[in-house]
Parts: structure tokens; sequence; C-alpha cells
């Protein structure tokens, strides 16, 4: 349920700059989800389609760009892509890491018209 709230403000985002730049129409809109944020795609596009009803945004193409998990082993100091079950460093064994990408969840772009 917590994409309700986030495609709320997502929404609220899309519709504050398409007024500053003055639009009649929000064509599309380019999200960045990263695979550990937990928000699931089909779920932010039903309550997109919910809530932009009525608006300028009503009928824009939602953009998908999913983020891989990354992470930096803090033993070895190497980079590394974090892979389902199986979250050990490729290079050292170790598991003492950071996560550096894979959380991401905002607004990229908007085509206006």
């Amino acid at each position: 349920m917590h994409e309700l709230a986030i495609t709320q403000s997502m929404l609220d985002i899309v519709l504050e700059q398409a007024e500053k730049a003055g639009a009649k129409k929000v064509g599309k809109i380019n999200l960045v989800i990263g695979e550990l944020s937990g928000f699931v795609e089909e779920c932010v596009r039903f309550y997109f389609d919910f809530l932009a009803k009525d608006t300028i945004a009503e009928g824009a193409t939602l953009v998908f760009t999913a983020v891989s998990p990354q992470a930096r082993c803090r033993d070895c100091d190497k980079p590394f892509e974090l892979r389902e079950f199986d979250w050990t460093c490729p290079h050292c064994g170790g598991n003492n890491m950071e996560i550096t990408a894979g959380k991401e969840l905002f607004v990229e772009s908007i085509d206006v018209e």
C-alpha cells in the first residue's frame, strides 16, 4: 500500500514542474526505481491511473528504468552486483558490504506539451 503515497508524491512533483513549465499536458514520465526499493511497477501504474484522473497528467506514459542492486565490499573495497540468494563478495568471499545502488526511487524527467 506504500505505493499509493509514493505515487501521490510523484504525481505532485510532476504536476508542480509541469505547471512551472506552462505545460498543457504531460506526455511521458521517466521514473528510476531500484530493485531493492520495494516498489512494484504494476502497483505504481495502477495508482497513477487513478490519481492522475482529471489532471494534465491523465493518460501520461510511465517509463520505468530499473536499477540493479550493487554493493561495495568493506573487506576488499571492490564493487559487485548483488545476486538473489547470494550476497557474498565474489572477490574475497566476505559478506561485510555497503549497498551502493538499487534503492533509488525518483522522477528522472517528464515530457510535456
